[in-house]
């Protein structure tokens, strides 16, 4: 075995093909090329590059969910690892090595207590409204600490609710995951860890539950329509259309 297939590592060959056949061959050095791509792909992008567009931009047939998994594991033990944020794959500093960036943890704005219940409410109630959310905490919320966590780009406006007003509803998003080190919304911490945490009472009711977030954020609830163009200007999230004449 030479020294370059001890670096770069290869999924076992296909039952009945030969390592040492021309196919065989043929479908290494494919399979090695659609990592190079892969990888030049999430490396120069700023933000984490979705699957689907590793998909479009991949060799057509190519298993993206396999070449980019081949490349996590060769990036396990790398000073930077290669993470999957959601549908999202993105280069991130080994955690062990996180101290070294101490520079981007000063700028991190520290949120208030009342803005980590409302992060909190979001991320496990999803998709809520602000009166939802008011009434899990019992008391208002205010537009800033709302406008905090939009600023953070944590949480997202994702729709509308089909109700009376049609209040907006509101989501996390990938650089929320991204930030907690979470793969997707299932993996938030249960009850258990909470309370392990010391975030949970460890004397809350026996039918205490809380609620399964939904697998894929993107997708609006049955209960949501989503934001149109007026909306967002209603919102202050697209400058308003001028008049025609």
């Amino acid at each position: 075995m030479t020294d370059r297939e001890n670096i770069v590592p290869f999924p076992r060959e296909p039952d009945g093909l030969e390592a040492v056949s021309p196919a065989g061959d043929a479908m290494r050095a494919r399979f090695f090329e659609a990592m190079r791509m892969g990888e030049a792909l999430v490396f120069a992008s700023a933000s984490p590059v979705p699957a689907k567009v590793l998909a479009e931009r991949l060799p057509d047939g190519t298993d993206v969910s396999a070449v980019m998994e081949e490349l996590r594991r060769l990036y396990e033990k790398r000073g930077v690892n290669l993470v999957r944020v959601g549908d999202s794959w993105a280069f991130r500093t080994a955690d062990d090595l996180a101290f070294l960036m101490s520079r981007d943890a000063q700028q991190l704005r520290k949120l208030s207590r009342a803005a980590l219940e409302v992060l909190a409410i979001i991320a496990y109630h999803q998709p809520v409204t602000r009166a939802e959310i008011e009434e899990i905490r019992g008391v208002e919320t205010s537009k800033g600490t709302l406008d905090t966590l939009l600023e953070t780009e944590w949480v997202r406006m994702r729709g509308r609710r089909r109700t009376p007003g049609r209040p907006v509803t509101y989501g996390t998003t990938d650089a929320f995951l991204d930030h907690f080190q979470l793969e997707e919304l299932r993996d938030l911490p249960g009850v258990d860890e909470l309370k392990g945490a010391g975030l949970l009472s460890a004397r809350m009711p026996s039918n205490f539950s809380m609620p399964l977030p939904p697998r894929d954020a993107d997708v609006l609830d049955a209960s949501e329509d989503p934001l149109e163009d007026i909306d967002l200007e209603e919102l202050g999230l697209l400058p308003p259309k001028a008049d025609e004449d």
